[in-house]
């Protein structure tokens, strides 16, 4: 009897000598022609359209104006309000998780009283 290893089930399972010799399914092939065309229609071609298909305008100028001026500001800092809400909401976050670590740190060192 001849057994393969069966992905369903994580298990070895019966097999007929042909599954056993391909392993996890593979079976030699049996054409070497083209698969068929799934899509007739035709493709566009690159010179008919233009050299950037995407929505916007560049913005990689200006923010390496901003981001290069040397104006004493650290770069996590320059663009303003909200680098600073977030700046200041992760150190809270930070300082308060460090705080409570220690209070459980704490908490978990003491005897527990019956």
């Amino acid at each position: 009897m001849y057994y393969k290893f069966s992905g369903f089930t994580q298990k070895l399972a019966g097999a007929w000598a042909s599954e056993a010799y391909s392993p996890q399914g593979l079976k030699p092939v049996v054409s070497t022609e083209a698969p068929p065309i799934i899509f007739a229609t035709p493709t566009k071609l690159t010179s008919d359209s233009a050299p950037y298909d995407y929505a916007g305008r560049n913005k990689v100028p200006e923010l390496q104006r901003l981001f290069q001026k040397s104006d004493g500001v650290p770069v996590h800092l320059k663009r303003g309000l909200p680098d600073q809400m977030l700046y200041r909401t992760t150190m809270a976050l930070t300082v308060g998780g460090t705080i409570y670590c220690l209070i459980a740190l704490y908490m978990a060192s003491q005897p527990r009283n019956k």
